[in-house]
């Protein structure tokens, strides 16, 4: 099912044309994003500050945080808050939405100690840079072994939509989104990297099952397409299944599960419009092209995401949290039965949330562009 957020004060050009697309009969329904009456049991502690655009959180087995800054510093924090560089990271290609951007260990790190870090690469001086993902080891403070894994194409001097997340799932593989860099026809390109969802061996190797090996002139990693620029991705608890969030145009922000070989649909179906108020497409469904399980509008542009597995929070067990960049608040996705069903806002006042992971002992942290690493309480 999907749910559209509705803003009378929005244009209702796109809403009109997908009316249209889809038959009255079929509008979305409309679950509201409210502040919640209790939200005086809500609050934040500031496990860390000072950081300059976090990006992305990890946690070592230790219970160290690995935290990455945007600029291209990647950040150890102690149990008491203090922070120590991580040194011999190569240079970012620092562009616009570019940088060092995600980071994951590896889930047998404790066997093998490697760490993933997705970042922006700059290739040529003339051509600019892509999506990059990267693996190293740590010695004290020091990365070693680092081996470059992934280099998405077409470069480009943009600094448009670069994504992007990685997970790993139960058995092993790595999903890496990549953005199609503000080039929209990218994502309907399998010749490409760009506007998809990768899925790889843990040594940057291509799955020999992936959907599109067998597809002449197809990028092999490739996984799922048809994406605008995915900066959210994480696995279900309970079902193992990717669930995906990215940005829209203005409107169409979305939340997807990643399936295997599908075309998500950009830019050829979508909930939003182009920024200058034109129409992208005038169509929202088309037969071949997945539907999201819920798009905003207007947008959010959400970032980071995580689900809530432990019971820390009480009934909120189950539930999905994500990031708005632009309306800067956690929004708390209260699931039932596999749907969203309804929407509030939490932490409100902490900036733009760049970032959302739960601990291995079950509490939320969140990554605010007011350079604050937070830990979410509810009491």
């Amino acid at each position: 099912m999907k749910y559209a957020i509705s803003n009378l004060n929005h244009s209702f050009l796109g809403f009109f044309i997908g009316a249209i697309a889809l038959g009255l009969s079929c509008s979305p329904q409309n679950p509201n994003i409210q502040t919640p009456a209790n939200n005086g049991s809500i609050s934040v502690e500031v496990v860390a500050e000072g950081f300059e655009i976090p990006w992305g959180m990890t946690f070592l087995p230790n219970g160290d945080l690995l935290v990455t800054e945007r600029n291209g510093n990647l950040f150890r924090v102690g149990a008491n808050g203090n922070k120590t560089a991580i040194t011999g990271l190569p240079e970012v290609y620092q562009q616009g939405q570019g940088g060092l951007l995600d980071v994951i260990l590896h889930p047998k790190y404790d066997e093998n100690g490697w760490i993933y870090v997705s970042y922006s690469c700059k290739m040529d001086e003339n051509e600019g840079g892509n999506t990059a993902l990267m693996r190293f080891k740590l010695d004290d403070n020091a990365a070693t072994n680092i081996e470059k894994l992934f280099q998405a194409t077409p470069n480009s001097t943009d600094g448009r939509h670069f994504g992007s997340r990685i997970v790993f799932d139960a058995d092993g593989y790595l999903f890496l989104s990549v953005g199609e860099r503000g080039n929209w026809d990218n994502a309907q390109m399998l010749t490409n990297h760009s506007g998809k969802i990768h899925r790889l061996n843990d040594d940057g190797s291509i799955p020999s099952d992936n959907p599109f090996v067998n597809t002449v002139g197809a990028i092999k990693s490739i996984y799922s397409y048809g994406h605008r620029n995915p900066q959210g991705m994480v696995i279900h608890p309970e079902t193992g299944e990717i669930w995906e969030h990215e940005h829209g145009p203005k409107g169409g922000d979305e939340i997807n599960i990643v399936q295997r070989g599908k075309n998500f649909g950009w830019p050829i179906i979508t909930y939003g419009i182009d920024y200058n108020g034109t129409v992208i497409s005038p169509d929202t469904a088309k037969e071949g092209m997945e539907q999201p399980i819920l798009y905003w509008r207007p947008s959010i542009a959400p970032c980071g995401m995580a689900f809530i597995s432990s019971d820390n929070y009480g009934d909120w067990k189950g539930d999905l949290l994500v990031g708005s960049l632009k309306f800067q608040y956690v929004n708390h996705c209260i699931i039932e039965n596999g749907a969203i069903i309804r929407q509030e806002k939490i932490v409100t006042d902490q900036g733009r949330i760049r970032d959302i992971k739960e601990s291995p002992d079950g509490f939320i942290y969140i990554a605010a562009e007011n350079g604050k690493i937070l830990k979410l309480i509810r009491s």
